[in-house]
Formats: C-alpha cells, structure tokens, sequence
C-alpha cells in the first residue's frame, strides 16, 4: 500500500512537472489563449469565422439543442485540470463535441485583423493552470454593447469547433448563449 501511494505521488508531480503548471496571472500576461497560442492570434466574434475553401480544413460545428457531452461546471477541480489539458493536447477528439464550462469572460483585440477575440476563463482550485477557450457567440452581436463585462463570471454550452487563420488552426466553442452569473 505504501508503495503503490508513493507511486501515485510520484506519477503526480512528474505529470504537474511536465505539463507546466506555472504561476502566471494570466490578466497580467494576456496568457488566455487556446491550444498555447498567443490570445492576440485568435478569432473574434463580430464575424462568423473565415470560411475555407478546402472543406478539410476546417471543421464547423453544427448547431444543435441536446445534451452536453463534457459539463466543466460539475466536475472536482482535479477533474477539471485533468479535462481541459486533454481538451487542449487532443483537441480535434472534441470536435463536434457540446461542451459547457464557466468562468470569468474577457476580450481582446487584435490589429493584425481587426476583430475582438473572446474567451471564457476555466480556473482550477489553486488558480495557477488557468485555461482560456475562445467562444464565437451566434447571433448579430455587437461588441462591447452586447457582450459582459470583463472578468464577468458567464456559463456557456457550445458546440467545439475549428477555422483556420494566420495559417493555423484554431479552436473555439459556437455558443447559443451566453448566461451571466454575477
């Protein structure tokens, strides 16, 4: 028994260890961003996503009412870290996927395109391994008058998706609406 905790201890800080686990306020370093990419870099939602022409490479979720595949909101913050760095490392495993999570909101800018970005913030319990998923709210939205405020706690279900921009793949979550909590 001894040996089997040591060995669990062990598998768990080598796991924090290579995941990088650091302390960054992610406010402070705009460090929000899906799939570790610069949040600047990401898709805004003032304008449904570039459409390809090559159906390959891009994967558009299709709207729809039915149950959530991954609920974020009810799982232990352990679960939560597990969930969202598979999410992040296996990301097209998701696709197509409803998914819902909460946390604060927050929007950035970027002048390479000209478009607002916007993410919900999924924290875990020691608030050191925050993770930033972009949502791309359907609906003729305008921000800032349509949008919360930033650092609103907001819930959202949404469809995950992908779009290519700036050569790159991106994900986010196409949500119906967004539900504000306080």
């Amino acid at each position: 028994m001894k040996k089997r905790l040591t060995l669990i201890i062990l598998f768990t800080l080598t796991f924090v260890l290579v995941v990088g686990c650091g302390s960054k306020d992610v406010t402070e370093t705009g460090d929000f961003s899906p799939i570790s990419r610069d949040i600047s870099a990401s898709r805004g939602n003032d304008t449904p996503p570039p459409q390809s022409t090559d159906s390959e490479n891009q994967e558009t979720p299709s709207a729809g009412e039915g149950a959530v595949d991954v609920d974020l909101t009810v799982l232990s913050s352990t679960m939560i870290y597990a969930e969202v760095y598979n999410i992040m490392t296996n990301p097209n495993n998701y696709v197509g996927k409803t998914i819902k999570m909460s946390g604060p909101y927050y929007a950035s800018y970027y002048d390479e395109t000209g478009l607002y970005y916007h993410y919900v913030v999924v924290e875990d319990a020691a608030a050191c391994c925050m993770q930033g998923f972009e949502f791309i709210w359907s609906g003729d939205r305008a921000y800032p008058d349509d949008y919360p405020k930033d650092k609103a706690m907001i819930e959202v279900i949404g469809v995950f998706g992908s779009y290519e921009e700036l050569s790159s793949t991106y994900y986010y979550l196409a949500v119906d609406d967004i539900a504000v909590l306080g």
